[in-house]
This record gives C-alpha cells, structure tokens and sequence, in this order.
C-alpha cells in the first residue's frame, strides 16, 4: 500500500538531505516529501529565524499540498520541530517517526538536551558570526556525525550544509499537548552513530515517547547518505499498518 511520507531535516541540512533516501521510497510507490526549514538550505534569509518559524513552514507545506493521512519523520533537531507540527496537525497525521533525534520534554530547548561543551562550541561560533548562525566544524562532522563515509564522500556532503540560526535552539517548546496525542510512535536507532554520547538518542530521548515501536540499523547519524536503501526500508517498517 502506497503511503505519503513528510522526511524533517536536521541542523544545518535542508531537504536535498532526502534525495536518496526519496528515490528509494519512490520507487518502492511511495509519496515522498522533504520540505526544507524555514532560514535553511542554501541562499535564505537566516536572521531572525525561530523555531517556530521552522514548524510553521512544515505545516504550511503539508496545508499547500493537501497532505494527509501522513507519516512524519524527524531527523536529529528535526525530532523537535516533528514534535510541534503534530500538534498543529494530528488530524492529518497518522504516525511520527523519529530518526536517531532529539525528543524534547515540555518546556525545554534544544540546548538543554545537548552536552555542555557542544553548547558552548555553537554558542560561541553563532556569537563570532554577523547573523547569529553557526556551523558545524569539518573535524567534528567526519569522526562523529559521518565516520562511516569514505572521507571524499563525507567532506563533499559537509560542504553542503549551510549555517544554522542558532536562536531555534533556545527557544523553549510549550510540549503539552503533544505528550496528549495517541498518534503511534516510532523510533529509528542508528548503531554507530557517534554524533552525542552512547544512549543519548536512545534510550535517553525514546524513552521520553512512553509506548513506542523501535526499530535498530547500523549507520552513523548520516545514514541517510551513507545507508540509504536500508533507511528507507526501516522507514516503512516503522510506519504503522
């Protein structure tokens, strides 16, 4: 059976992030979507950017396609922003899955899920740059987000990503009702993934969904580069029937 799927980027992606990962998903008679956050991607206005902003430009994409009966997946700091456009829109949603991403409790912000010294490091490149943005350093991208990539691969993906406004990791999320919704969960871990500290993502952030199904794949935190025919495959399996 044919399902539409709405893929979330994370920090310092945009949709292009997907491209594989959609193939496969296409080709398989699914409906693939992979809008890009508001204030990323490549030649966009970054200042000012919220995380609000970034909710409201997914659900005005699934509003302007007509989307429905969706299955919305959040990768990394897209786990957040997936977390409030159910909300907005869990009449049209019919499960969330989360990819290896950060699962915010209420009232909290990205930065207070995120080790210290990482929040400092983004505090102090976004406070060095003219628009308050921030990027993530080349040798930090290869050992621990993308260790499992030849190192030509790696880097050639590292040079597409964009700056991050950093102000959508310190605004503070109102998650109420959003630990109200009986929509079914899923979460993807990736095993390799070295991008926060051994059980960060799982089962430090899934545990915060209650009832869950989980699903296991090797991979870094950029699978969806590097494993892109076994991502997709784990993403209909973790689609609910």
């Amino acid at each position: 059976m044919s399902k539409t799927f709405v893929l979330i980027h994370g920090t310092w992606h945009g949709g292009w992030a997907w491209n594989a990962v959609a193939r496969e998903l296409s080709s398989s008679g699914h409906y693939p979507h992979a809008p890009t956050l508001a204030g990323h991607g490549p030649n966009t206005n970054r200042a000012g950017i919220t995380h609000k902003d970034c909710v409201d430009s997914v659900s005005a994409y699934i509003r302007h396609h007509q989307l429905k009966d969706i299955i919305l997946l959040g990768h990394s700091f897209g786990g957040s922003v997936v977390q409030k456009v159910a909300e907005q829109l869990s009449d049209r949603i019919r499960s969330v899955v989360f990819l290896d991403a950060l699962i915010l409790a209420d009232g909290q912000c990205v930065f207070d899920n995120l080790p210290p010294e990482y929040v400092a490091a983004f505090n102090d490149l976004a406070s060095s740059s003219t628009n308050n943005t921030m990027l993530i350093p080349w040798e930090i991208w290869r050992d621990n987000f993308m260790q499992d990539a030849p190192e030509s691969v790696a880097r050639s993906i590292w040079e597409q990503l964009t700056p991050e406004p950093n102000q959508v990791n310190l605004d503070k999320l109102d998650l109420k009702r959003f630990y109200s919704l009986g929509v079914p969960k899923s979460f993807i871990s990736c095993r390799q993934d070295k991008a926060l500290p051994e059980d960060y993502f799982h089962p430090r952030m899934s545990s915060r969904l209650g009832h869950f199904k989980l699903l296991e794949m090797d991979g870094s935190h950029e699978v969806m580069f590097t494993r892109p025919v076994e991502l997709a495959e784990k993403i209909v399996e973790a689609s609910f029937e």
